[in-house]
């Protein structure tokens, strides 16, 4: 059974893109190149304003200057090719672009989706078992909202006082279209990217199977990011206070067990150290199958450190806060889940202190972009000549670490393991069903 899906691609006071074939519009066919505009709230096109645009039929579409990587240290424009329809309507998502603009919205079959996600997550060459399990849960996080009316997230839903702000960011932010095509929810970037029998092998032979619950029968939420760190995390502790059994706390190896990592001795040595893991690894043949073009441009993300002087720091956290904490003292842990993440963090300012929260906008206020994880510990020093204050943050993972680690499961398929088993792995209490 075909399910249509709307995803959100793009936002922009201007948005050109080209038409191959013969798109259907208002009665009229439109090929080639053409341009929108936001008129009057409105989306102006071909000297008319209209409430919105929907091509329908054609071959298939361009976007010109897609913005993808949204905030991250990779954010960088691309032409982004697609199949499907193309509706253009003027509104405002905060995740695509902060002001009311125009947002493009390709409509298309769920299925054919997932091929493009597949490839765009990671290369379309990667081992198959890998390509199979990451149809399977990219499958079951994308249907889990639609499928369990209930369940759902907060947009973005936050807890603040005067001296505590915590802050998490939920998938149905959207409200214009099911899923945007960047990180905040899947990367799809349509047929740009390239694809590969195996991937369409991938998605067929594991058409309609999803991750459900062995304890209710519902379809997962399967979350993934790209590096556990060696542990995976807990999903409370990175949006909102519901635990889901399948979101536990793994050790991302076959034989070893888990230390103890909310405790601060057991983290910083576990982060100071390169424990074996799954995901430790740096096998470029392997790390390709997972890590784009752009995600390759680092190698540090199992264990990775950043510097900043404390003038620096104390700018950074001042501009992406929004709050003046005057030169940043300390950054000191206050919680932290089973994978070493930090999900508390006391920041103590010359003038005022204050405690963030959760994962995400911890790795949000100290750094330009994102850190790669907030499982870190911190070192104050005081540079060689003594003028100086440094703050060097040591640090494991990339990403919120929780669910499926995606170099982790590279290196399981590449070791033999099927896509069977790397799911139970990663996603404990669940089974594989058919979609009823």
């Amino acid at each position: 059974m075909k399910r249509l899906l709307s995803v959100g691609i793009m936002s922009a006071p201007t948005i050109s893109f080209s038409l191959r074939g013969k798109y259907v519009f208002n009665g009229k066919n439109y090929q080639g190149e053409y341009t929108a505009t936001i008129e009057n709230g409105r989306v102006g096109f071909c000297g008319e304003e209209y409430e919105e645009l929907c091509f329908r039929g054609g071959d298939s579409f361009t976007l010109h200057e897609v913005t993808i990587g949204v905030n991250f240290h990779w954010q960088r424009k691309e032409d982004q090719s697609f199949k499907g329809d193309l509706k253009i309507t003027a509104g405002h998502d905060r995740v695509l672009y902060n002001e009311p603009a125009l947002i493009a919205v390709n409509l298309i079959d769920v299925e054919d989706y997932l091929v493009s996600v597949i490839s765009s997550e990671m290369s379309a060459t990667s081992s198959f078992e890998l390509l199979k399990a990451h149809a399977v849960i990219s499958r079951s996080w994308l249907l889990h909202p639609i499928l369990n009316p209930h369940a759902g997230g907060n947009h973005q839903t936050s807890i603040e006082t005067e001296k505590r702000i915590i802050r998490w960011y939920e998938r149905d932010a959207h409200s214009l279209f099911d899923v945007c095509a960047d990180d905040h929810c899947q990367r799809y970037q349509g047929i740009t990217k390239q694809t590969s029998e195996n991937v369409q092998r991938a998605i067929d032979e594991t058409r309609g199977l999803v991750l459900r619950s062995i304890d209710n029968g519902e379809v997962c939420d399967a979350r993934f990011y790209k590096s556990c760190g060696g542990a995976t995390e807990l999903f409370e502790n990175c949006w909102a206070d519901e635990h889901y059994p399948y979101l536990g706390a793994v050790r991302d190896d076959k034989d070893s067990i888990l230390p103890d990592l909310t405790n601060e001795t057991e983290a910083e040595h576990w982060i100071r150290t390169a424990p074996k893991a799954f995901c430790n690894t740096s096998d470029r043949r392997i790390l390709q199958q997972v890590l784009n073009n752009y995600d390759q441009e680092t190698q540090d993300f199992y264990r990775w450190k950043v510097e900043y002087t404390q003038e620096e720091l104390s700018e950074i956290v001042r501009e992406r806060s929004g709050i003046d904490f005057g030169l940043i003292e300390e950054l000191i842990p206050i919680r932290r889940g089973p994978s070493a993440r930090i999900y508390e963090l006391k920041i103590v300012g010359e003038k005022r202190t204050m405690i963030v929260g959760k994962e995400l906008e911890i790795r949000k206020w100290l750094s330009h972009s994102h850190l790669y994880s907030s499982a870190f510990v911190v070192d104050k020093q005081t540079s060689s000549d003594s003028q100086t204050i440094i703050f060097s943050l040591t640090g494991a993972g990339w990403g919120h670490g929780v669910g499926l680690c995606q170099i982790g499961a590279a290196v399981m398929a590449d070791q033999g393991y099927k896509y069977e088993q790397i799911l139970a792995h990663y996603f404990p209490n669940t089974e594989l069903r058919p979609l009823r």
